[in-house]
């Protein structure tokens, strides 16, 4: 049986749209990869997705041979800005992006070795070499289904922001967090389903 962490962790990878659910985030391990600028153009974006997919794979397969099998996990990305209101104006060239793909923890370091090592020799042309493994303990998170284009979750972000945290006696605890179950290259914009999470902890 494949491992399958959107069927095991649902409750994480299934939000409903209409409005912010609470959660708590187990510790997860992601591959992932850094960088800055405007997803939308910047070639760096664009390799460091390719990396770290060519790497997930290349982990599952050396995996399943290893006796545990898993299905690949979805895009997901982290977001800073050393100006925050960069995000409300979509000013995406501020943007710092982590970029990730969450693993089961029952993949064994030393595969996760083997793999991104195989990864680089198959792919030279890709930056597999800033590929890490990022322990990533959340918590405490607010999220919900966005149902539309990525520029389109402003109004839904700023509601978080302005209503939701403030009612909850709550503020940021790390970045923002998307997880991305559409494909933009085959889904029409306004059918783009993305998990919009933001962790959290009370005022003090």
């Amino acid at each position: 049986m494949k491992i399958d962490l959107k069927k095991d962790l649902k409750h994480l990878y299934a939000p409903g749209a209409r409005d912010f659910v609470e959660v708590e985030v187990p510790p997860l391990t992601y591959l992932a990869i850094d960088g800055h600028g405007d997803p939308n153009t910047s070639e760096e974006y664009a390799a460091a997705v390719a990396a770290l997919y060519a790497a997930a794979y290349t982990i599952k397969f050396a995996s399943k041979g290893a006796g545990v099998d898993f299905v690949v996990g979805p895009l997901e990305g982290l977001w800073t800005s050393a100006d925050p209101a960069s995000f409300t104006a979509r000013d995406k060239s501020a943007w710092d992006w982590t970029m990730l793909i969450a693993l089961p923890d029952q993949v064994a370091g030393e595969v996760i070795v083997q793999g991104l090592s195989s990864a680089a020799t198959k792919k030279p042309e890709l930056p597999l070499d800033r590929v890490q493994t990022r322990r990533i303990d959340e918590g405490r998170s607010l999220q919900i289904l966005h149902v539309g284009s990525y520029d389109d979750e402003t109004p839904t972000l700023a509601r978080l922001h302005g209503e939701v945290m403030p009612a909850l006696g709550v503020t940021w605890n790390g970045p923002h967090h998307e997880i991305y179950l559409g494909d933009p290259r085959k889904s029409a914009p306004d059918k783009l389903k993305t998990v919009l999470r933001q962790p959290v902890k009370p005022v003090s």
